[in-house]
C-alpha cells in the first residue's frame, strides 16, 4: 500500500512513534508477513484519540480482519462500552479473539463473523462510530447502510479513501471508482460535515449533524 505523503515523510512518522505494546507490536509483524490490510499505527493512533475525545458507548466495525482496528478503539473504551467486530473469516475471528484476548479488551468486543453489511441489521439501535473497511467496491453501500444507524453527532469513519492516489486519476477500476462514489456522498450529503486526512492511504472523518 503505497501512503499520499512521500517516503521521507511517512518514514519520519514513523520513526517519531513511540513503541506499541507488545500485542499490537505482534499484530504489526503478522500483517507485514502475511500481507494482511490493517490501518497500521499512524491512523490506529488517530482512532484512539478520536474514541478518547468522543467517549463513544457503542462502535461498529465494518471489516475488522485480525482486529487491529478493534483493539485500538477497545483501548480507549470504558468498562460497559463496546466495539462489534466483524469479518467473514471464521480463522480471522478466532485469531482476532486470541489478540483482543491477550490485550485484555475482550470483554468490551461483541464478535461477529459474516458480511458486515448484512450483520448491522441483525443489530438494534444506534452507534456513536461506525468504522468502514470492508471490500472497497462495497463502500457506496456501506455508506447507505451506516447512516440511518449512526446517531446525531456521531462519527462515520472510513479508511482507503485516497486508494494510494488513484482517485485522482482518469478513469478508474471499478474500485476506485466506489469509493469516489463513497467520497462525492460524504461530501455532499446534508447533515454530514466530513473531513479527509491524508494520512497513510487517506481516512474520511463525517460528523452526523
Amino acid at each position: 500500500m503505497q501512503t499520499i505523503v512521500g517516503p521521507s515523510v511517512s518514514e519520519y512518522l514513523y520513526q517519531l512513534l513511540p513503541e506499541r505494546d507488545p500485542v499490537l507490536a505482534k499484530m504489526e509483524e503478522v500483517a507485514t508477513t502475511r500481507n494482511i490490510p490493517i490501518v497500521g499505527p499512524l491512523v490506529g493512533r488517530l482512532f484512539y484519540q478520536l474514541a478518547v475525545l468522543h467517549k463513544p458507548k457503542r462502535i461498529y466495525e465494518m471489516g475488522s480482519a485480525i482486529g487491529y482496528s478493534t483493539l485500538w478503539w477497545a483501548k480507549a473504551l470504558s468498562k460497559g462500552d463496546e466495539v462489534h467486530y466483524t469479518d467473514g473469516s471464521k480463522e480471522n475471528a478466532n485469531e482476532a479473539e486470541g489478540y483482543l484476548r491477550q490485550g485484555e479488551v475482550l470483554d468490551r468486543v461483541r464478535m461477529h463473523v459474516g458480511n458486515a453489511l448484512h450483520v448491522i441489521d441483525s443489530l438494534s439501535g444506534e452507534f456513536d462510530i461506525i468504522f468502514c473497511d470492508i471490500d472497497k467496491g462495497d463502500y457506496p453501500m456501506a455508506f447507505k447502510k451506516a447512516l440511518p444507524r449512526l446517531r446525531r453527532g456521531g462519527l462515520l469513519i472510513a479508511d482507503n479513501v485516497l486508494w494510494s492516489g488513484r482517485v485522482a486519476e482518469p478513469s478508474p477500476d471499478a474500485w476506485t471508482a466506489a469509493i469516489k462514489e463513497f467520497n462525492q456522498l460524504l461530501y455532499s450529503t446534508p447533515g454530514l460535515f466530513t473531513t479527509i486526512v491524508p494520512l497513510r492511504d487517506g481516512v474520511s472523518i463525517s460528523l452526523k449533524l
